[in-house]
This record gives structure tokens, C-alpha cells and sequence, in this order.
């Protein structure tokens, strides 16, 4: 029973101190009634209970807010969107077979990915629907070969030798700095505060290194670093779908993916999940 006192007497001693401010608002706010007709930046709303009535003030109409929103605007900053993650193909001359001549590199398609995430960006939003930008980020792509070779470092070719050792792990990789131009189409917000998106646009990339990592009982665990005959400078075309902050993906270079002549034709394309839209 003490307790129940007690907490009558705090709600009721709340209730008070709520009744109080409420009341001057409502002064204040019929006060201000007369003003808001006549700057149209605010809108009045009256609800009334029985025979008593309150009045709510909005700072500024609908339509002025949807305005705003309209203008365009410069974007950019340090950003950590777009995060790719997903599954790397490699095309020789059209074809997902390889020919003879590259079959030294056959991988495993479950285990040959790719990576990336923009780290900059710069542009312009023109209105809530439409904006352009300039991108900064890196890409890795993680071939996991399935024969027993090792690319051979700082050859004037692609080049490989046959080992007569097991590896467990036998992976062939490069990693790009990528400078993507984006052209992002946003939907108008649902009730959830979601969009869907399309992005499309082209995309260069620069070559910061190549890499052979190898895991095997005999050597157990070993690293390789050159340039391993990777094209130094890339062009391409990257296209996303999403909702919300997910999104699906899919990337193509338009020029070789090695500097040697033997691989002439052999591209790559990626596709998967993006994560991070805005």
C-alpha cells in the first residue's frame, strides 16, 4: 500500500508539472496564430478533445521543406560505401572456357572472388532523384588456381613452372586503385525510409601490385610480390541495383587482363553483393 501511495503521488506530481508548460504553450502558440498566416512558414493544426482544443505549429510547410530538398548541391568527403564482395570470371576471347594456351591458369570458380570499397567521392546531387560523382577506392581479385605451377616473378611474359609439390592453397592476385564515375538514380523514400537504386558508369583502375601466395606441408606458408605482368592500367564499366543499403552488382573490363601477348583476349568481369548504397 506505501508503495502504490507513493506512486500515486509521483505520477500525480508529474502530471502536474506536464500540465503547466502545456498550458503556456498554448498561450504562446495562439499568440503566434496571427504571425504564421502571414509568413506562410508555418502551418497550424487544431485538435480538439470535447470542448477543449490544442493547436500544434509546424516550422515550416511541406512544400517549403520539399523545396529544399530539391536544390541541388555539391556532395563529397571521406566515405566507406559500396563494399563489393563477390565472385571474379575470367573470359578468354568471349568464351568461359579457357584455351589451351591459358588453361595453366584454371581455378576453382567458388574460391576465385573479388573485393572493393570506395574510400572518397566527390560530385554534385541535383535533386533528391539524381546525383554524379568521382569515386576513390581499392580492388583486389582472388584467383585460386587449381594446378601445381608458380608464376613466375619479373618475366618480360606470363610465364609459370610445373612444381612437384601439393598446394593446398595456391592463389594468384592483384590489387588496383580504382577511380569509378558514378550515375546514381534514387527512387523517392518509402514509409521505412528506403530507396531503391540504379548506378551505372565507367571506371579506371591502376595497378599497385601483384601477389602468388602458396600453402603447402613441404614449403608451408609463402608469398610472392611483382607485377606479375598484370595490366598496368585497366578501363571498365560497373553497374548496381539495390534497395536500401544492399544492393547487387556486376563489373566489366573492357581491356586485357594481362600485359603479355600469349593472353591477348583474356578479360575479366566480376559480379555479387554490394553493401553500403547511399
Amino acid at each position: 500500500m506505501k508503495n502504490l501511495l507513493i506512486a500515486a503521488l509521483l505520477v500525480g506530481g508529474l502530471a502536474g508539472a506536464m500540465t503547466q508548460p502545456l498550458q503556456a504553450q498554448e498561450t504562446d502558440t495562439l499568440k503566434r496564430e496571427t504571425d504564421s498566416t502571414t509568413n506562410n512558414k508555418e502551418k497550424v493544426l487544431t485538435i480538439r478533445w470535447g470542448k477543449k482544443k490544442s493547436t500544434v505549429i509546424a516550422s515550416k510547410t511541406d512544400s517549403a521543406k520539399l523545396r529544399e530538398a530539391s536544390k541541388g548541391r555539391f556532395i563529397g568527403g571521406i566515405t566507406f560505401t559500396r563494399v563489393d564482395l563477390g565472385f571474379s570470371k575470367l573470359i578468354d576471347n568471349g568464351s568461359f572456357s579457357l584455351s589451351p594456351t591459358n588453361d595453366f591458369l584454371s581455378y576453382k570458380g567458388v574460391k576465385t572472388s573479388t573485393v572493393s570499397f570506395d574510400v572518397l567521392q566527390f560530385g554534385y546531387r541535383f535533386n533528391p532523384h539524381f546525383k554524379v560523382y568521382v569515386a576513390g577506392g581499392f580492388d583486389w581479385t582472388l584467383i585460386r588456381l587449381r594446378n601445381d605451377i608458380t608464376i613466375q616473378q619479373a618475366t618480360p611474359n606470363l610465364e609459370y613452372v610445373e612444381e612437384d609439390i601439393r598446394f593446398s592453397k595456391n592463389r594468384f592476385s592483384n590489387s588496383y586503385a580504382h577511380i569509378p564515375l558514378n550515375f546514381e538514380f534514387r527512387s523517392k523514400e518509402n514509409e521505412k525510409g528506403k530507396r531503391f537504386y540504379f548506378i551505372v558508369g565507367p571506371e579506371v583502375s591502376f595497378l599497385l601490385n601483384g601477389k602468388v601466395k602458396q600453402v603447402s606441408d613441404e614449403n608451408g606458408k609463402v608469398k610472392y610480390k611483382d607485377d606479375y605482368n598484370f595490366q598496368p592500367f585497366r578501363y571498365g564499366g560497373t553497374a548496381r541495383i539495390g534497395y536500401g543499403g544492399l544492393g547487387l552488382f556486376t563489373k566489366y573490363y573492357f581491356n586485357d587482363m594481362f600485359d603479355s601477348p600469349a593472353q591477348k583476349g583474356l578479360r575479366n568481369m566480376s559480379f555479387g553483393i554490394t553493401f553500403g548504397l547511399n
